[in-house]
């Protein structure tokens, strides 16, 4: 496991803090963020839409995606619906909005990444499999070139369902910051595993900083 655990009572409001820290610290006049979905997504980024008004600038914001579903975007299942109705509309909008798009394929999507460089915030989940942003145990994107970016994929235990694009181990490591949200008992025994060395999608996960905030429900300890 790579980086820094920190349980915590109030995990959307430790999110929204994390991001709003992010922000200020930035490198550049940008600052770039990809959004993840999942169980956890929509209550951090509900919080971060209310604590952010007065300390983020969110014209200075340019949001990616760190996967998506082969769905259509209005789709429930879309994690871009989610990032629009839980944060991007609650907060006005943002510089720019780059949603992922299975029909443009992954090379529109990494040309785009290539033109930033560096992520300033990633945010992922995990899965009760142990998954990350749409990078599934066993998965051919897993073992994707340095180089790749963006991969297709399919998880091969058939548990989840449709096609995905999804952001490659690579892609991730070039972030600044990486933070996953972890909720609920149902994921204690796998964030176990994951600190104790397992070789699971997110365990694999590192780039310059990673930060784990995890609730009292998942945490291993």
């Amino acid at each position: 496991m790579h980086g820094d655990l920190s349980v915590v009572d109030d995990l959307p409001g430790a999110f929204a803090r994390t991001v709003v820290e992010a922000w200020q610290a930035r490198v550049g006049e940008l600052f770039h963020i990809a959004l993840a979905g999942g169980s956890t997504a929509g209550p951090c980024y509900e919080r971060l839409a209310a604590d952010s008004h007065d300390a983020i600038d969110w014209l200075s914001v340019n949001v990616y995606w760190g996967d998506e579903r082969c769905v259509p975007p209005d789709d429930p299942s879309s994690n871009q619906l989610l990032g629009r109705r839980s944060l991007l509309e609650r907060v006005g909008g943002a510089n720019a909005v780059y949603p992922m798009s299975c029909d443009e394929g992954p090379d529109a999507y990494a040309l785009r990444l290539g033109e930033v460089g560096k992520l300033d915030f990633v945010h992922l989940g995990m899965g009760a499999d142990g998954h990350t942003a749409s990078l599934f145990p066993g998965s051919p994107a897993l073992e994707a070139d340095p180089g790749q970016l963006v991969a297709l994929n399919e998880d091969p235990s058939g548990r989840n369902q449709h096609r995905r694009m999804t952001l490659t181990l690579s892609a991730i490591s070039r972030a600044r910051l990486v933070v996953f949200t972890v909720a609920g008992a149902s994921k204690r025994d796998t964030l176990r595993a994951v600190t104790e060395g397992a070789d699971l999608p997110a365990g694999r996960v590192n780039a310059d900083r990673v930060l784990w905030l995890v609730d009292r429900d998942a945490s291993p300890e």
